[in-house]
């Protein structure tokens, strides 16, 4: 589907879509927890569709009441047989179900794109094997059997840390403690950091200390009423318009919020007023846009960046094929990037989403400047579904071609 974008800057009161992270941890919660739980202001977007999905289908009883999910949590975590999860293309619906699929002893199959079983799942594949249970994986589906058990793990904190939270989820719900011990580096810390809080709302105890975590077996999820909060890594989108001058104004985000996208206001004026090295390490999701943004101004170098091959694109090619369309080279080095400024210039071809919905946003941004045309757009529903309607609204000049 092709979606043509004449130059234009957006005006007015936007408000920033739900946290899309805060919603998956915040439902996976209610899911577990005994009796009825309200999550509201979420956004509906494929990726929290596949969270709720896969709740259900291990027993979790879900009503929709407008943006509220009213939840009943899961009676028995030991009747799984023979479940089905849908996880669609969510990588961490996938991680985050894992381990809680292990809490029977039944036989589990997780579905995906095979984009997503594709990503890195060594982390869960080597816990099976120590402990003996069964981790199948094909081209569209893991497989998984046993009962996890309590003990110690140790994580690499360089692959994704929503392995880490995956554990996180499961083990106060065994009988015995666990500890996690994370190897160094740890990246992506301010999405462990949600974890922790969200799941200390619903009452579970986890001391958590540096590269340390300490988790109490034999634990209760305590049902909650909360209010998932505004997104920053798709704020950033909203923020980067604003940060070239738009007469914008971006609601709906904390500014004391604990989400290290966060940190986008302070990386759009460093690219602004200089040619800066800013390290992605803890706010990958922010790779793309503040990649179209450093072209379009100074240039930059940017560390901590080699995880971007395995999202839901190698966003390090995509965005690298897409911008060289704008006259901006993107330079590849040791677990680095960088952006150099050039000749930016309108597309003379259309600009492809590679099925991505940050590498479509990205380069929206760059079309409201160019004009042009992307093909793909409609992967924005994974994560901010109305995000063009947003635009619109906003007085962007848009027209949907196919």
């Amino acid at each position: 589907m092709i979606l043509s974008i004449s130059p234009s800057s957006p005006k007015g009161d936007i408000v920033a879509p739900p946290s899309k992270s805060y919603a998956h941890r915040a439902l996976i919660c209610a899911g577990l927890a005994g009796g009825i739980s309200k999550i509201s202001n979420i956004s509906f977007s494929e990726d929290i569709k596949a969270t709720l999905d896969c709740l259900s289908a291990l027993g979790a009883k879900i009503e929709i009441n407008g943006n509220t999910a009213i939840i009943t949590g899961i009676s028995d975590f030991t009747n799984f047989k023979g479940a089905v999860l849908n996880c669609n293309e969510s990588g961490s619906t996938l991680r985050f179900f894992i381990p809680l699929c292990l809490l029977s002893n039944n036989e589990i199959t997780l579905n995906g794109t095979q984009k997503l079983i594709s990503r890195p799942l060594s982390v869960y594949e080597d816990i099976a094997k120590n402990q003996g249970l069964l981790f199948q994986k094909d081209l569209s589906s893991v497989k998984v059997k046993g009962k996890l058990k309590s003990g110690n793990f140790s994580v690499k904190g360089n692959i994704s840390s929503q392995f880490i939270s995956g554990l996180l989820f499961a083990l106060p719900l065994l009988e015995n403690d666990s500890e996690i011990n994370i190897i160094s580096p740890f990246e992506s810390k301010p999405y462990v950091d949600m974890t922790v809080s969200i799941l200390k709302n619903f009452g579970i105890e986890i001391d958590y200390s540096g590269l340390n975590l300490k988790i109490k077996g034999n634990q209760q999820y305590k049902p909650q009423n909360t209010t998932v909060e505004g997104d920053w890594s798709n704020a950033a989108f909203l923020y980067a318009f604003k940060s070239c001058g738009a007469d914008v104004n971006v609601h709906g985000v904390d500014m004391n919020s604990s989400q290290g996208d966060k940190i986008c206001l302070e990386y759009f004026d460093a690219l602004k007023n200089e040619t800066p090295e800013l390290d992605l390490t803890d706010c990958p999701d922010l790779a793309p846009i503040m990649f179209a943004f450093a072209g379009l101004h100074n240039g930059a170098v940017f560390t901590g960046t080699d995880r971007l091959r395995f999202k839901e694109s190698d966003r390090i090619s995509c965005m690298q094929t897409e911008l060289a369309k704008f006259g901006i080279k993107l330079v590849t080095g040791d677990n680095r990037v960088i952006i150099k400024s050039g000749d930016f210039h309108t597309p003379t071809e259309n600009i492809f989403g590679h099925n991505d919905h940050r590498i479509v946003m990205a380069n929206a941004f760059l079309l409201c400047k160019t004009g042009g045309k992307i093909e793909g757009y409609e992967a924005v529903k994974k994560s901010f579904p109305n995000f063009f309607d947003v635009l619109l609204k906003a007085g962007v000049n848009l027209n949907y071609e196919t």
